[in-house]
């Protein structure tokens, strides 16, 4: 006559049985199911028994799910950096390819602008004297001359920084440095240009309509990079 166990063994059905008899870890690797006997076994325990197992166990799971959520964030994270970096490495070879600086800038304000995925990008330069020079005039939708002091005013958004590149989120960005883009631009970033010894700063301003591609707080190295490259350009052209 069959024990009461080998009868409820019975209500799995003899394949159910035998395959989990014959392999364990399909229970054992599928969370949802190790959870639901786990749930079972601490009900009939009944309310006034602590099982540490089961604690245990509840504790292992939620580290498991945190550690599983931390290498997915990391995962993302590296990718979103390598993504990135062939970005700006693709933009800079297209600056490079430019013999002259016109060419150089309407690569900027074209090509380099739409592999880095921006609304907007702008050159500023300061100078002492207000240059009526038709290059200028041609260059006028990536180009801007200010006076001496507008970049670090600009870059300092009325606190001292001594920063070389800055991200922010803006509302209303600046319409001398956007031009007509400038209602549409949630974020920028402004990148400080040393150009030399005796010669007034220069600054590179990149701005997206969406508020979340430059915000305080994100990695900078691949911008300083590009700001590098960009600076060793400029000097070889104002030299």
């Amino acid at each position: 006559m069959a024990s009461a166990g080998q009868a409820k063994a019975a209500g799995l059905g003899d394949t159910l049985r035998d395959s989990i008899l014959s392999d364990p870890g399909i229970i054992l690797d599928d969370p949802e199911v190790m959870e639901a006997l786990l749930a079972a076994s601490e009900r009939s325990l009944g309310g006034n028994i602590v099982d540490m197992r089961g604690l245990a166990m509840a504790r292992m799971q939620a580290r498991l799910d945190r550690l599983e959520e931390t290498h997915r964030a990391v995962i993302a994270a590296a990718y979103d950096n390598i993504s990135t970096a062939n970005q700006i490495h693709r933009a800079i070879l297209v600056l490079l390819d430019q013999p002259g600086f016109e060419g150089f800038l309407n690569a900027l304000a074209g090509d380099a602008a739409a592999i880095l995925r921006v609304d907007t990008v702008r050159l500023v330069l300061e100078s002492a004297e207000r240059s009526e020079d038709p290059a200028l005039r041609r260059l006028g939708r990536v180009l801007t001359v200010a006076e001496p002091g507008f970049v670090s005013r600009y870059m300092n958004d009325g606190r001292p920084t001594s920063r070389q590149v800055v991200l922010r989120q803006t509302h209303g960005a600046s319409g001398r440095v956007h031009g007509d883009r400038c209602d549409d631009i949630r974020s920028e970033v402004a990148m400080r240009l040393d150009l030399g010894t005796g010669r007034l700063p220069g600054m590179l301003v990149m701005g997206s309509e969406d508020p979340h591609q430059f915000r305080p707080g994100q990695g900078t190295d691949l911008l300083s990079f590009l700001v590098g490259v960009f600076e060793r350009a400029m000097r070889r052209f104002l030299g």
